[in-house]
């Protein structure tokens, strides 16, 4: 693999330098005290781009919307190609992208010269306290400061060359999707943490001397743990890689297996497993995006797809695996040594991916070739800009709250998500009911009852590549919408509904266990099959600010995931085993108007409930 400095700064000796675009680099700048001093350094030429080049590769004036993966930074960006996009020399003047009619307000000449006086790009927090906020949580870069407000044309924007090696656009099908699988099981591995007491909840009676609703706390809590982790996660991601966030917050997941095993009460148990799902959020919150980044977005729906199934299949295998555990040990320590054995070889293995957040391997790119050139101003547009904390806090917190309030199709959007996701939890603690004690199986037999769950979800699975197919051939004919994302919620949604009628109308004694069981088959189904589109849906409708909608549902979805389990018991006996499935299915059954309702009037209902369009169409 070449180095980065011969991927930019090389050229093949029998290319005429007259032919290259090029830019004047001081061989070294790290001891200069003034530009005076600098300018009287030995000077060589690097190959750059220009406005032609550019042009030739299909750059306009007008900036696209930067993509779903693409970092925060203060304002917004001239550039927003640099991650996605390869040139030959690797290197963008910021000059010749104001001669190509991009312009920016969120810099000023002041940043630069600080940034050459530090020999190093990092991020001025008091240039951005100078820009003021909207009503949105925004930056509003419509004013100049008083610095003169254009970025440096001095700056140079580092990008992948031609066929890098490093960009993981370029790596080959195969390993693409290796990693893929390998990390679709990490989100197994962490959605299986989260149920797999529900395996043992009797274990954690009879050793701590609790009822079955404190015991429930000890998966309650973790979810809630999942809900608030990434705002740890995702700003760790942003500014140093994905890497980096999955060893460090998977590593303290893995150790904090160990107090679980060796809680000597029931509250320090509990505080563990709360800060057990804090730690092992990363796996929920940044693997989409880790998938996100090794596929272009026309082709990425497949690769997202298996994303969709696993945090809803990983659950399944907690009470299925720890049912059997339970029964033949009868040891609670064995079921958290076994969830430690599992995410920590996960660990191990994710370790060996390779970083795939483009920002952060250009960042580092960019360092490199500071240290090598002696000029400080080759860097990446995140660094230019600049993001100081509470930008990023706001980003990370804000926003979601905003758009939680503010936002009703998202709020209708993520209560379905919500819906479904607390159903998953729901038939963890309504299994046990119904087979429990109508038909007095123990866990692992009532493990086994989950089962029909998989295998509707791998059919579900299988089923997302036509949806795929079928987008794939809308975008041919025509330019889609958002709404054309729904197509998999619409099959999916009547199924959700189905199995919870199904369920309560064979919770009868006299009705084998296969009655009740095969509505795991159709509730499965129609589980992935809605998440995955409306994970889809909501994506396209937040285009601006993707991250933070999903960050919105991850939130909301949590919370019902956390609460849920929480009554299940108490409604099932209070109810009845029928009538507590059939409450449940009127829900459902109802939110089957949801996706056929924003598939048809969608843009219409965008239009009146949202307070802004931030869809690709809002950005024309």
């Amino acid at each position: 693999m070449e180095s980065d400095q011969e991927s930019i700064n090389s050229y093949n000796s029998q290319q005429s330098y007259n032919q290259v675009p090029q830019s004047y680099v001081p061989s070294s700048t790290r001891n200069s005290r003034d530009a005076e001093s600098a300018s009287q350094q030995r000077l060589r030429l690097v190959p750059t781009e220009t406005v032609k080049s550019l042009q030739e590769m299909g750059l306009t004036p007008e900036a696209p919307l930067p993509d779903v993966n693409a970092p925060a930074t203060s304002g917004a960006p001239i550039f927003p190609e640099e991650y996605t996009m390869e040139t030959p020399t690797g290197l963008v003047p910021v000059a010749t992208l104001h001669s190509l009619g991009r312009t920016a307000t969120a810099i000023s000449r002041t940043r630069t010269r600080q940034l050459e006086r530090r020999g190093s790009a990092t991020s001025s927090s008091e240039e951005s306290k100078r820009l003021p906020i909207d009503g949105s949580g925004e930056k509003d870069t419509s004013g100049a400061d008083a610095d003169g407000a254009d970025l440096d044309p001095d700056i140079e924007f580092v990008t992948f060359v031609t066929n890098d090696p490093q960009n993981p656009h370029n790596w080959p099908l195969w390993l693409r999707w290796v990693y893929t699988i390998v990390l679709s099981i990490l989100v197994i591995a962490v959605a299986y943490g989260s149920a797999c007491i529900t395996g043992g909840l009797g274990l954690v009676n009879d050793k701590y001397h609790v009822s079955t609703e404190v015991s429930i706390l000890t998966c309650s809590l973790m979810v809630i743990g999942f809900s608030l982790g990434p705002l740890i996660w995702s700003p760790v991601s942003d500014l140093f890689g994905r890497r980096v966030a999955y060893f460090s917050s998977l590593g303290l997941y893995v150790i904090f297996n160990i107090p679980c095993a060796l809680a000597p009460n029931i509250g320090g148990l509990l505080a563990v497993r709360f800060l057990c799902g804090v730690w092992a959020s990363s796996g929920l919150c940044l693997v989409g995006g880790s998938i996100a980044d090794m596929f272009p977005s026309e082709t990425r729906g497949r690769a997202i797809a298996f994303f969709a199934y696993a945090p809803y299949c990983g659950p399944v295998f907690g009470p299925l695996v720890n049912g059997f555990i339970s029964v033949s040990t009868g040891r609670l320590d064995l079921i958290w040594w076994v969830n430690m054995a599992f995410c920590g070889a996960m660990w191990i293995i994710v370790a060996f991916i390779p970083e795939t957040f483009a920002p952060v391997i250009l960042k580092r790119r960019a360092a490199k070739l500071r240290r090598e050139t002696g000029n400080p101003k080759i860097m990446t547009e995140q660094e230019a800009q600049g993001l100081s904390v509470n930008e990023m806090m706001r980003a990370c917190l804000l926003r979601p709250l905003y758009f939680a309030v503010t936002e009703p199709v998202l709020d209708l959007m993520c209560f379905y998500v919500c819906l479904i996701y607390s159903l998953l939890y729901a038939f963890f603690f309504a299994y046990p009911v119904i087979f429990g004690e109508l038909y007095g199986y123990k866990d692992n037999l009532i493990g086994l009852m989950f089962i029909p769950i998989l295998i509707g979800a791998s059919i579900a699975l299988a089923t997302t590549f036509y949806c795929e197919n079928k987008y794939i051939a809308i975008t041919k004919r025509r330019k889609p919408t958002p709404e054309d994302r729904l197509l998999g919620a619409m099959i999916g949604a009547p199924f959700a509904a189905i199995a919870l009628w199904i369920l309560g109308a064979t919770s009868y004694k006299h009705i084998i266990w296969v009655g009740p069981a095969s509505s795991g088959l159709a509730f499965g189904y129609g589980m992935v099959l809605i998440y995955y589109s409306l994970n889809n849906y909501i994506i396209d409708c937040y285009a601006m600010y993707a991250s933070s909608a999903l960050a919105t549902k991850v939130f909301l979805r949590s919370a019902g995931g956390a609460a849920f389990p929480l009554f299940t018991n108490q409604m099932y006996h209070k109810l009845g085993l029928q009538w507590a499935s059939w409450l449940l299915a009127f829900i459902s059954t109802a939110m089957i108007l949801i996706p056929f309702a924003f598939y048809y009037y969608g843009k219409g209902l965008r239009a009146k409930l949202s307070k802004k369009d931030y869809s690709f169409d809002g950005m024309e």
